[in-house]
């Protein structure tokens, strides 16, 4: 047995004694050996050795030939073959990628695991450098000669990416320069992104004679003991404040960083990039943060001075925020139950779609215990099309994990869905991407709701689901604008831990409303939000995706036969089609200025029906 080998055995053992103590049960552990056997073995060598030589070798093979090729009289079936190779070294890639990724993951503080991450990367590098020209050269050729060959022949499977690809070319820079920003990277961004995942790996808060994990501690404001949510943020704010430096010097670094790439690319706002990378127009976002804000007061605002009501408060304290409601009991939902309530969830709006969901559970494509230096939070990671995604969580057994496993199970089906696209075109825009993780949820809070006749219970639930649309919602928004305040004042010059407390406490006041006390201790959390690190302004697609199903649900509760089909047909789409073509089917229009209204007025009438139950 390897050395890996023992350590994830033995940690499979330690996490499934702490479950089964918990009332959770078993929680199963993911089986990466479906990519490689192992991290030493041969499999993994041989295709890392095997990926930079075939680089190379494509490099040479068509490195300043593109144009040419294109030229000639079977440009299509040239061209196309190039195309095909270049897909298939993306795919082996983004393969050894993400094994070294999903290992790393599972244990951020193992300086074995790291090391493993960190040499795996180098040797990635090295190989993607030699492919940069591809994508550049294909965009350099011209547009009249590109359309003649991709609109037929061989090379017309891959129009859809070509002309996606187009769209990147006002900000394409020269070769050498492209790729002393690609190798510069592993010393920069990516290096700042690895010290944040590590440190926050590695912090401990003290809570009750106990060191917890940053996942356990944010758990604990879930209690329903109200010192005990206060004793966790007490615990939080105070190690945060010992990082602060850290933090502030990672923010400040990655920002400047941004500013200057923005700078050479010719992006005039600090989104652009971003709004770029997810294929949507600077105004339709402009126009969802705008509509989101407007409706603080009758969303977020509102459901706090409510939630206040029920505590018997005028405001609550922020530790507050996301407690239970009073006089309900609280109960540990074990695995196999949160299981089958999504599955059944699922079953229930399609078979096909419990179907996919069902292969997580039954192929080990997941990972749920939460273990000390595990990366925090949840996600599901694509992989590539020529194997399958992978799901980590870090279940506890409460009423929103349910919903986080309903939540990663959609993107899960959403990535299995694209993937006979190929590694260029299975990949989903942001503005797309939480469309069947969102949607998932809504169908297993839907179920769950529709089944359960005690007022009480009933009243939870509902509540419970507004405080996930408003954290999904309201909160990503301002988390969004959080971000534009601070990349645009690091444009002035660098921010002190003190201004970065100072710009977060502004946008929380204001989007949370006078009902929740933002008293002394929450003015470093925005520290640990790992979006503004891994992807600046990532955060407003939750939102994005939020407001759309809600909209996208209200068309299925209402249309008739065939809603099914045209929903698998957009997932299936993954980044083939724009967003607004694939929304068509369904009569929805993102640019038509009352969009967002649909989602935010099902969110409000949830909290009107919430006043009613008093």
């Amino acid at each position: 047995m390897s050395f890996r080998e023992t350590i994830r055995r033995t940690s499979a053992a330690a996490s499934a004694a702490k479950a089964a103590v918990q009332g959770l049960g078993v929680l199963p552990e993911w089986d990466l050996s479906h990519l490689y056997p192992a991290t030493d073995s041969p499999e993994f060598k041989g295709d890392l050795e095997r990926v930079l030589k075939e680089a190379q070798a494509l490099a040479g093979r068509y490195r300043g030939k593109l144009a040419e090729l294109a030229g000639e009289p079977n440009g299509s079936t040239l061209l196309a073959e190039a195309v095909k190779n270049y897909e298939g070294l993306s795919d082996l890639l983004g393969r050894i990628g993400a094994y070294a990724g999903l290992v790393y993951s599972g244990d951020t503080t193992d300086p074995q695991r790291a090391k493993f991450y960190g040499d795996t990367q180098d040797k990635l590098n090295a190989a993607v450098t030699e492919l940069l020209f591809f994508e550049l050269e294909l965009n350099r050729i011209e547009p009249e000669v590109m359309a003649k060959v991709s609109g037929g022949g061989p090379l017309a499977h891959w129009k859809p990416w070509i002309d996606d690809l187009a769209k990147d070319k006002p900000h394409q820079l020269e070769d050498r320069i492209e790729a002393l920003f690609h190798e510069k990277s592993m010393t920069g961004a990516a290096a700042w992104n690895r010290l944040f995942d590590e440190t926050i790996a590695s912090l401990r808060f003290p809570l009750d004679g106990e060191e917890l994990t940053l996942e356990l501690t944010l758990n604990k404001l879930q209690d329903s003991d109200g010192e005990v949510r206060r004793a966790a943020a007490e615990a939080l704010s105070t190690v945060f404040r010992k990082e602060l430096r850290t933090f502030a010097l990672i923010t400040n670094t990655l920002a400047k960083d941004k500013e200057i790439s923005d700078r050479w690319r010719k992006f005039e706002d600090v989104a652009d990039s971003r709004h770029l990378a997810n294929r949507v127009e600077r105004e339709v976002v402009d126009a969802l943060v705008s509509a989101v804000r407007e409706a603080y007061p009758r969303l977020s605002h509102r459901y706090y001075r409510l939630k206040a009501k029920w505590f018997g408060r005028d405001a609550l304290d922020f530790w507050d925020r996301n407690a239970p409601l009073p006089q309900v009991e609280q109960r540990t939902i074990p695995w196999t139950e949160a299981r089958e309530t999504v599955l059944s969830a699922y079953g229930a709006f399609s078979p096909k779609m419990a179907d996919i969901a069902q292969r997580f559970f039954d192929e080990c494509w997941i990972d749920a215990p939460p273990r000390p230096g595990k990366a925090p939070g949840a996600f599901a990671h694509p992989t590539v099309p020529s194997a399958h995604p992978y799901v980590l969580l870090n279940y506890q057994g409460k009423p929103r994990d349910v919903m986080t496993l309903a939540h990663e199970l959609g993107h899960g089906v959403h990535q299995v869905l694209a993937a006979p696209n190929g590694a260029l075109m299975a990949p989903t825009p942001l503005t797309l991407a939480e469309t069947a993780s969102v949607f998932g949820e809504m169908l297993t809070f839907r179920r769950l709701l529709d089944g359960t006749v005690d007022p009480k219970q009933r009243k939870a639930m509902l509540a419970a689901k507004v405080e996930d649309m408003i954290n999904t919602v309201v909160r990503q928004i301002a988390f969004y604008s959080f971000e534009r305040r601070v990349h645009e004042a690091r444009r002035e010059g660098e921010l002190t831990p003190e201004a970065l407390c100072e710009l977060w406490m502004g946008v929380q006041a204001e989007s949370l409303g006078p009902a929740i006390r933002l008293s002394a201790g929450y003015e470093p959390y925005w520290c640990y939000i790992p979006h503004f690190i891994h992807s600046p302004f990532y955060v407003y697609a939750y939102a994005f995706g939020d407001c759309l199903v809600n909209s996208l649900y209200g068309v299925y509760r209402e249309a008739a036969e065939g809603f099914q089909e045209r929903y698998f047909a957009l997932l299936s789409a993954g980044g083939s089609k724009p967003y607004s073509e694939l929304l068509k089917p369904f009569g929805l229009d993102a640019k038509d200025p009352g969009f967002w209204q649909i989602g935010l007025r099902m969110i409000e009438g949830m909290i009107i029906e919430l006043e009613g139950m008093g």
